[in-house]
């Protein structure tokens, strides 16, 4: 007899310190049959109806959303998710069908109603007639700010391993099959949760290098070792732009031992993220300055483009993706063969009546963070223009756990300004992550072809850039994506917390559930 999943997705990774709010519009919903139609896009989703189908699981899909990182939610959104969730979920679960609850989440939103709305709607499920004694599992992003109380309402949140997100689909075949066993061996396991006093900006948080690696090391470690009772150990780096008590480190297992075993063998990986602290810890060199260094020299060969990263407007972080400090430095420098990429609507419309070749003088840019110094304005001559739609050249791209395997851009424009029209800018209407270089590709653009490219990331852009590029240099540029965490207006972060609080080896300490 198949076994009946309850299935519900809400997903979104808030930026708690940009401008705006983030609205039911700005999300993609996904209800009924247009979620079983997710199966095959590659992503969190698709692997959930992948191993589902694999094991006989009846899905009963309710709603799901998801949007791109961005400004804290309007909580009408996530009440508006809630009312079309309980309406399917109420009398399903009432109706003593349901053998258990899939959820996918990332774990770091924030409404302007709750710090930790995950854990509400955790909680609110479990206090629904029927919901109580049913297994209840999921998906986490690897930087899910994870609280007790995601840990205390769940029997099982599986975190992303990779970082970048390369494992996100195979993340939810995972989670589906520990449901599927605890299902089967009408077992129940739970969740134990601890926090050291660490947070990290993203930049110091991808899984090729430590301190995430030897983390991660750790957490398999543990599973192997403890195999008899610990079904799954999460390391999670955290969110640190979501201002939210638990944003930061955390470590969380699930288990079928005791909360007293459980905090004894997470209190050493609390001890080995403290311990490696610093080297979560970035700094980097002003923009100007190394683009300076570009004048004069070849910054690239033909084996392919510079990059440089821009961390301080990482779109996968929530910033709006139109700072304009590397374009600034490479028309003062007068880089030619050089690429950004800035999300501005209001100069692809104004290029609307323009013929392709004319030359328009216009503003770009500069207008999402009040730390930018403002719109560059420029002598534009446009190259082309499109829809602005692309599929991902890289099926485990970072962009397919989130979105699938097709991305919308809105309508786009290519130009080229600065002297001798050495830069090329792409205008987008809709802030796309740089994860999959079919972004650039299905404009026209080939990136091998440029000697420096602008690249507004942290780590998840790496899968695609790599590959191609000759050197990255990480620059410094104005921003709300800052790894200086101490320069955020923190207003509810739990503290002491390094690196914002000095804390000696002696006054460590960590929370548990």
């Amino acid at each position: 007899m198949s076994q009946r999943i309850l299935y519900g997705g809400l997903f979104h990774e808030t930026h708690s310190f940009v401008d705006g709010v983030t609205h039911w519009q700005d999300f993609s919903i996904a209800r009924g049959n247009e979620i079983l139609a997710m199966r095959g896009d590659a992503s969190v989703t698709d692997g959930f109806l992948q191993e589902a189908g694999a094991l006989d699981m009846e899905v009963v899909p309710t709603v799901d959303i998801r949007a791109t990182p961005g400004a804290t939610v309007d909580n009408a959104v996530f009440e508006r998710f809630w009312d079309e969730f309980s309406a399917i979920a109420r009398p399903e679960l009432a109706s003593g069908r349901t053998d258990g609850i899939f959820l996918v989440l990332h774990g770091a939103m924030v409404t302007t109603g709750h710090d930790d709305p995950e854990g509400v709607f955790m909680r609110r499920i479990r206090a629904l007639p029927g919901a109580a004694g049913l297994p209840l599992f999921g998906v986490l992003d690897l930087h899910a700010n994870v609280s007790a109380d995601m840990c205390r309402h769940a029997n099982g949140l599986l975190a992303y391993r990779e970082n970048p997100h390369t494992d996100g689909m195979q993340t939810g075949r995972r989670a589906t099959a520990l449901l599927a066993r605890a299902i089967r061996e009408r077992v129940m396991p739970h969740m134990t949760w601890c926090r050291p006093p660490v947070v990290w900006a993203p930049p110091g948080t991808g899984t090729a290098a430590d301190p995430m690696l030897s983390l991660e090391q750790f957490a398999r470690r543990m599973e192997a070792e403890h195999a008899s009772t610990i079904w799954a150990c999460n390391f999670a780096a955290g969110f640190s732009f979501a201002d939210t008590q638990d944003t930061g480190v955390s470590l969380s297992v699930i288990s079928t031992g005791s909360p007293e075993d459980d905090r004894r063998l997470l209190e050493p990986g609390a001890r080995l993220a403290w311990d490696l602290r610093e080297k979560g810890n970035t700094t980097y060199p002003d923009v100007d300055a190394v683009v300076a260094s570009f004048v004069g020299a070849s910054p690239a060969t033909s084996g392919g483009p510079v990059l440089l990263i821009e961390p301080a407007d990482n779109i996968g972080g929530g910033a709006p993706g139109d700072g304009t400090g590397v374009l600034r430095a490479l028309l003062r420098h007068n880089i030619e063969r050089s690429l950004v990429v800035i999300n501005d609507p209001a100069a692809v419309s104004t290029l609307s009546a323009a013929s392709t070749g004319s030359v328009t003088r216009i503003r770009i840019g500069g207008r999402g963070s009040r730390l930018d110094e403002g719109p560059v304005e420029i002598d534009a001559q446009l190259v082309s223009r499109s829809n602005g739609s692309f599929e991902l050249e890289d099926r485990q791209s970072h962009l397919a756990a989130m979105s699938g395997v097709r991305f919308e851009m809105g309508l786009c424009a290519v130009i080229r300004c600065g002297r001798n029209n050495g830069v090329t800018v792409l205008l987008t209407s809709r802030k796309t992550p740089p994860f999959d270089l079919a972004q650039l590709r299905s404009q026209g653009i080939e990136p091998r072809d440029y000697a420096v490219i602008g690249v507004k990331a942290a780590i998840a852009h790496k899968r695609a850039y790599e590959p191609i590029a000759t050197a990255s240099h990480y620059v410094d540029t104005p921003g709300p994506c800052t790894s200086n965490l101490a320069r955020l207006p923190w207003r509810r972060l739990s503290r002491p917390v390094w690196p914002l609080d000095s804390i000696s080896n002696e006054e460590f300490s960590c929370r548990f559930s």
